[in-house]
């Protein structure tokens, strides 16, 4: 059996509360456990965590089974690709020392099996969102971050999951919206294959499980998320597939 490239985004792990969260954590967790002996690669694509900040000596709460259960696949000799999303962009060294995953912040591009892959979480690609792509700056700036971790863990962790839950809540009804041509990210790939050609570009961060033909044969996937939708992608050599994990929910 040839092995095959799997891709999954914005699991918002802590998001809406614990105990959703934790149900949501085990269900990632049994989806890994039904791929692991299959897969050549694992891309995780982004806002694994609703909020992440590592401190140079603390790292929020919670998590631990979907760390310690990436750590044994990685420990495999399976490589793990971890993508920095817009929710947990401050992830530094922890995430890579501890699990062993290849960090990403910015997008990529890959072959496999003669096809070439655009990769990315997707936030601040294409035209507009001008407010965004500053505040993005500001949260990747090392003296903004420094500023950060100067706050006390307890309150800074706090302010940081209220905002987030903020933002998450602005653009509820955005992510169930469909919006054809217009949307950013299909408009940002044809814009890359004006210049050069890629048979698929995969992005998550917009929550919304999509496949869209585009010019010259290429195709753009966006992989949804596993709050609503509990979407991913593989691909085994040949094609490249949009798939819906679905199990009996165990506690």
């Amino acid at each position: 059996m040839s092995k095959k490239i799997f891709f999954a985004s914005d699991f918002h792990l802590g998001a809406p509360d614990r105990e959703s969260s934790l149900l949501r954590e085990k269900k990632i967790i049994r989806w890994l456990d039904s791929i692991k002996d299959e897969a050549e690669e694992i891309y995780l694509m982004g806002d694994v965590f609703d909020f992440w900040f590592e401190y140079k000596r603390s790292i929020p709460k919670g998590f631990v089974r979907l760390q310690g259960k990436i750590a044994e696949i990685t420990d495999s000799g399976i490589p793990v690709h971890w993508f920095i999303g817009n929710h947990d962009m401050w992830i530094f060294d922890y995430i890579p020392e501890e699990l062993g995953v290849e960090l990403h912040k910015t997008e990529i591009q890959r072959e496999y099996s003669g096809k070439k892959f655009f990769i990315g979480h997707g936030d601040g690609l294409g035209p507009g969102d001008r407010g965004y792509k500053f505040i993005k700056k500001v949260f990747r700036n090392r003296v903004c971050q420094w500023l950060f971790a100067r706050l006390h863990p307890n309150f800074g962790i706090g302010l940081a999951n209220f905002f987030s839950r903020k933002s998450r809540a602005a653009t509820a009804e955005k992510d169930d919206t469909f919006y054809g041509e217009k949307e950013m990210l299909i408009q940002y790939s044809k814009s890359i294959l004006e210049k050069e050609h890629f048979d698929y570009f995969i992005f998550g961060h917009r929550h919304l499980p999509m496949e869209i033909d585009l010019p010259n044969n290429a195709k753009y996937m966006n992989l949804g998320d596993w709050i609503n939708h509990f979407t991913y992608a593989v691909f085994d050599g040949e094609k490249l597939e949009l798939k819906t994990f679905e199990d009996s929910p165990q506690h």
